[in-house]
């Protein structure tokens, strides 16, 4: 079997205003990383249309619509000072929630071993009711409960971005079935994710890290904090909320990781998902702004997938 990556130049169409960080160039960056000899045995997509309903498996239908009527003809229409739609934003979060419905049903049938979805806006921080954080829809969340509806029953859900996803951990906050584990600089937006945040079953892990922790710090955490407690889970599907931003070079985050770090942790991932789970994984981006800090952790990312 072999890793799916799904990537589609819809997802260049949700602009963003000018100077802000989570620009289409993101993609640019990660298709042109992914182009070399290093990853001709990808099966490469593009974009599965998807409708407006997936959303309601993570938001109320109320709230979705809302959003949804936000989307402008022209210009810009500001959700807050950090989330905004262009004429494209809505066409792209379509693709990108059904393109996480393909990328779950080709690694829960079995089609392929494991799957990496490149697609923007990113989705962590959006919450059940709040889009916030350049997040419209929370794509992971949609992904997890996709999986379940395929027969997933418990999910682990591995989020390494710099920022907290409070989004994912919202919505999964009373579900026992679906482990949260998120590693994330503290104190940084958007303010959460504390140790005490556990969640109503113990089924959030937070681990906070501090300004300046570079990857000996960040592979002690996962090794003692984080797949003690994926193991125990024995979860059916690992989802991975790939955020790149904890990259020493990013503008976004105070991290000192490398390239060498994401695809460690990918690897160990891999080793436990083919104990737990058959190897099925399921990986979405997320943040990740500095294009060369971006463009090489994913392709380590990506690498390290295909090695399963």
């Amino acid at each position: 079997m072999t890793t799916l990556l799904i990537s589609d130049p819809v997802f260049l169409g949700h602009a963003m205003p000018a100077g802000h960080p989570e620009r289409p160039d993101r993609l640019r960056a990660v298709e042109r990383a992914l182009a070399t000899p290093n990853f001709t045995a990808l099966h490469r997509e593009g974009a599965s249309q998807g409708t407006l309903d997936l959303a309601f498996l993570a938001h109320p239908e109320d709230h979705v619509r809302e959003i949804a009527g936000h989307s402008p003809a022209e210009g810009f229409a500001f959700l807050d000072g950090d989330t905004s739609m262009s004429p494209g934003s809505m066409p792209a979060m379509l693709a990108a929630m059904g393109s996480a419905r393909r990328a779950i049903e080709g690694v829960m049938t079995g089609e392929f071993a494991n799957a990496f979805v490149a697609a923007r806006p990113p989705g962590h921080h959006a919450e059940r009711e709040t889009a916030m954080g350049f997040c419209l829809f929370n794509t992971i969340a949609i992904a997890a409960r996709l999986a379940q509806a395929k027969g997933a029953q418990r999910i682990a859900i591995v989020d390494w971005d710099v920022h907290h996803g409070n989004g994912t951990q919202d919505i999964f906050w009373v579900d026992k079935d679906v482990l949260f584990a998120s590693s994330h600089e503290m104190p940084l937006y958007p303010g959460t994710g504390a140790l005490d945040e556990r969640g109503e079953y113990d089924s959030i892990v937070n681990v906070p890290l501090r300004a300046g922790d570079d990857g000996e710090v960040f592979r002690d955490a996962f090794e003692t904090r984080i797949f003690p407690r994926v193991i125990a889970h024995q979860p059916d599907l690992i989802l991975i909320s790939a955020g790149f931003d904890a990259h020493r070079r990013d503008p976004l985050g105070n991290l000192r990781l490398e390239a060498s770090d994401f695809a460690w942790a990918t690897r160990r991932l891999v080793e436990i998902a083919a104990k737990t789970c058959g190897g099925r994984i399921v990986s979405l981006l997320e943040g990740g702004y500095d294009l060369e800090g971006l463009s090489t952790s994913v392709a380590a990312h990506v690498e390290a997938l295909m090695g399963a």
